[in-house]
């Protein structure tokens, strides 16, 4: 069973978290920002494909509380915690958004 998830994309940027994106959209990775208690997350994340510039995708969510999700990040498919997706910001390739940050 899929689950819809509200999308939160910030007004000005349209940068929005990966854990946040709808299922089978493409994006564009913008950055990776690891949280103050977990900073070796950074360096995980980028190591596994998660670079800025990569295509990602969600594929499904996990039941309940939409975790684990199983994202395709270039030819790659892995399970990320919401925590470890949320340390991911995405915006659409065709937007501004992903140029800007580049």
């Amino acid at each position: 069973m899929l689950q819809a998830v509200h999308t939160s994309i910030h007004p000005t940027t349209g940068i929005q978290g990966l854990h946040d994106i709808d299922l089978h959209v493409p994006k564009v990775v913008v950055s990776v920002c690891a949280p103050e208690q977990s900073p070796e997350w950074a360096a995980w994340l980028y190591e596994i494909g998660f670079i800025p510039g990569e295509t990602v995708v969600v594929l499904t969510r996990g039941m309940p509380g939409s975790d684990p999700l199983v994202v395709r990040v270039g030819d790659s498919t892995f399970a990320l915690r919401r925590a470890e997706a949320a340390c991911v910001n995405v915006a659409d390739s065709l937007s501004g958004a992903f140029k800007a940050a580049a």
